[in-house]
């Protein structure tokens, strides 16, 4: 599972590495995403010619459903099952979008409690987490653009930590990701759960951090400072 997150990458960072034509929303770094809040995605403009960055809730709400319910998170879907699950299958053949990130931070459970890491790559360089997309509209005409990070098993240095983690697509399939799809349909989504893998872990580092990342209202580079073990 992937609960919290950082986006805090400069927008000429994030313009140049999701080949944007320009960063379009408020890229005001933030270092606690938290689940319903809106996030920064990337996805195919309706013209399926050029990327834009958009700004979604995160926490998918299906088109068909009706409306957010706070009993069930939709915050992630797990890529065993989201090509199938009713929930996620619609929008994994037709609605794919990268969520970018500078971080996210997974808990350990332990006997004094849950320990937050933080994870991030070695380099400082964002990444892309795969993610779905959905257009939901009220009766009365409200309307909710929502989002949904896929996680899949975790790799070897994260699997001291939790048993999974989000998939880290590789900037040489974001365009299979977010544009991918054949004549066979089939084919087509056996290319796309292809990407639903594990990161390789080499180049990534994972570190105790403070728990004040359990509270959304704390939201400071501080955030990321390795907590002090000795």
């Amino acid at each position: 599972m992937c609960g919290r997150f950082a986006q805090y990458a400069n927008p000429d960072i994030l313009a140049q590495h999701f080949r944007l034509e320009s960063a379009t929303v408020d890229a005001k770094p933030r270092y606690n995403v938290a689940p319903t809040q809106p996030v920064l995605t990337v996805r195919l403009a309706e013209d399926q010619q050029h990327r834009e960055c958009v700004s979604l809730r995160w926490g998918l709400v299906p088109f068909w459903s009706k409306g957010p319910d706070n009993r069930y998170s939709m915050i992630n879907a797990r890529a065993e099952t989201v090509a199938s699950k009713p929930a996620y299958r619609a929008a994994f053949a037709q609605r794919r979008c990268l969520i970018p990130a500078d971080a996210f931070y997974e808990w350990q459970p332990s006997k004094d409690g849950k320990q937050p890491f933080a994870i991030r790559r070695k380099d400082r360089t964002p990444f892309a987490m795969a993610g779905l997309f959905e257009h939901w509209q009220g009766d009365d005409g409200s309307v909710i653009d929502s989002c949904t990070i896929i996680v899949t098993e975790a790799n070897a240095l994260l699997r001291p930590i939790r048993e999974r983690m989000p998939v880290i697509l590789d900037p040489a399939d974001y365009d299979i990701w977010l544009g991918g799809r054949r004549a066979d349909r089939e084919a087509n989504k056996a290319m796309l759960q292809a990407l639903l893998k594990p990161v390789d872990p080499s180049g990534w580092e994972a570190y105790p951090i403070s728990r004040a990342v359990n509270k959304p209202i704390y939201d400071g580079p501080e955030l990321l400072a390795p907590m002090n073990t000795g």
